[in-house]
């Protein structure tokens, strides 16, 4: 009994921080997360870049080139906003960040058509910005099929071939894709569902290693461990509890949103979100916790957290496949908590798979929540003798 005495003790106290003593906590915990998940879904709302500027370099100005420049311009991804009169124009351009593509449609197009002689369109992009520059590159290259594929109907209807004939000629394989867990091809889906969590861990491993940080620096660590009865755990325990509470209240508020109001697809059920949520919360202030026992100190345990946090965007290969990484990267990878939370989420919840099948994941996300047990010891000794150095 009177170690769970000491725990609701450590608790109150640790509450009166969060609410009344330090409005950072309730930024970093409540104000800060809501506003990143507001700025991912609305940022990305509409699933893919719409509407990426483009220019073209008509010289033929015939018939033929301006359906594809009109072609062009319906296309999603793509809005003709500028028209050049030399390549030259139309390169100062991208250069300058204007547009992301040009197509350059040269004199004498429409006559090669029609004789059968295979002009040749070119178009341009930069790949500075990959997202943008694949999506223009993608709606020109359809263009250019498309122009050439209208010509060639032409020409076999006019010889008199039949519907069938001609379809077997201009796509004589039919390729039947299928878009598995985001049919909609939305990058919404796919990037929200990784930077979100992320961005919260980070906020979760941060104010860990700050929660500490503020003990040690206002010398209050022997007050802390007093009131759990001089047990470390106890004491690690009761503090935390509380920022797990509010940190969970929060991503059960994200993940109602998104599965609830944005409709996000998932075919795994309400235990395996509330499952992956409470390891999410579990292992970011684990490592929190872990980052200050690596190094009692405020200002170096918090830049380990953060740096941390930071790289585990690029290392849990939800923009980046890590299996395209180096042999000594994807080893790494292992040692980031995103990682491990990305490979259960789109396994369990988008994908609606057992949790065996990503079993070792889940082992990984375990361990580190039982990372601060290794440092328990020093965390005590550096409360009761270490002097605050800023």
């Amino acid at each position: 009994m009177k170690y769970i005495s000491d725990f609701f003790a450590v608790a109150l106290r640790e509450l009166d921080f969060v609410v009344r003593k330090n409005y950072i906590y309730g930024f970093c915990m409540v104000v800060f997360p809501l506003l990143v998940v507001f700025f991912f879904t609305s940022m990305l709302d509409d699933g893919v870049a719409l509407d990426l500027p483009v220019g073209v370099v008509d010289q033929d100005n015939s018939a033929t080139s301006r359906s594809l420049v009109r072609n062009l311009d319906v296309m999603q991804s793509s809005r003709v906003v500028y028209r050049f009169a030399n390549v030259t124009e139309a390169r100062n351009a991208m250069q300058e960040g204007k547009i992301y593509a040009y197509l350059y449609i040269p004199d004498g197009t429409s006559a090669k058509l029609l004789s059968g002689r295979q002009p040749k369109v070119s178009y341009y992009y930069t790949m500075t910005c990959m997202m943008a520059g694949s999506m223009a590159m993608k709606d020109m290259k359809t263009i250019g099929t498309l122009g050439s594929a209208a010509v060639g109907q032409s020409t076999l209807s006019a010889k008199g071939a039949s519907k069938e004939q001609i379809k077997a000629a201009l796509q004589p394989v039919t390729v039947d894709a299928h878009m598995i867990a985001n049919p909609m091809g939305s990058y919404n889906y796919s990037l929200t569902t990784a930077f979100v969590p992320g961005t919260l861990m980070l906020f979760m491993a941060l104010l860990a290693a700050y929660s500490l940080g503020m003990e040690l620096k206002f010398d209050t660590g022997k007050e802390w461990l007093s009131t759990a009865g001089d047990n470390i755990v106890v004491a690690i325990l009761g503090k935390y509890i509380v920022h797990a509470l509010v940190f969970l209240l929060v991503i059960f508020l994200y993940q109602y949103y998104i599965f609830g109001v944005l409709h996000f697809p998932r075919l795994g059920g309400v235990w395996s979100i509330v499952r992956l949520s409470l390891l999410q919360v579990a292992g970011g202030i684990g490592f929190g916790i872990f980052a200050f026992g690596l190094m009692p100190s405020l200002r170096m345990s918090m830049s380990i957290a953060s740096l941390w946090s930071v790289l585990s965007f690029s290392m849990c290969g939800s923009a980046f496949p890590i299996a395209g990484m180096d042999a000594p990267l994807q080893a790494m990878s292992w040692l980031f908590p995103l990682r491990h939370y990305w490979m259960i989420y789109q396994a369990t919840v988008l994908n609606g798979f057992p949790v065996i099948d990503v079993w070792f994941h889940l082992v990984a996300l375990v361990a580190f929540t039982l990372l601060p047990w290794l440092v328990l010891r020093k965390i005590k000794n550096a409360m009761l003798n270490y002097v605050y150095i800023p």
